[in-house]
């Protein structure tokens, strides 16, 4: 079993950066891809950014370049770097792992860019 637990986030200005942290629990934490989802009311969770245990990582094509997701497996925590913000950014955001059977999902945490 594995939880996340996700802070971070906030008001950012349009330009500026935030950053979103995901702490994971459980023994096998260190071995999963990490990743990092957002969502606006009535749409569709997106994946955003992904790191595998290699710290390979993956990012939507709206975000490359601007964000940034690294990982301490030390502290089972991975990070989310937000820079050069846009208003489009502005959603919900949850951090998810899978560790092959169940997915599991942090508690949304609120980023608002304004502009």
């Amino acid at each position: 079993q594995l939880q996340l637990v996700a802070s971070g986030g906030g008001l950012g200005l349009a330009g500026g950066s935030l950053r979103l942290l995901c702490v994971c629990s459980g023994r096998t934490c260190s071995s999963h891809v990490m990743s990092w989802f957002r969502q606006a009311q009535g749409k569709e969770r997106e994946f955003v950014a992904g790191i595998n245990w290699r710290s390979i990582t993956d990012y939507v094509d709206s975000v490359k370049g601007r964000f940034t997701i690294a990982r301490d497996n030390a502290v089972k925590t991975v990070y989310l770097q937000m820079n050069r913000l846009k208003p489009e950014d502005t959603d919900v955001y949850y951090c998810n792992t899978t560790d092959g059977f169940l997915d599991y999902w942090g508690q949304g945490t609120q980023v608002t860019v304004s502009s």
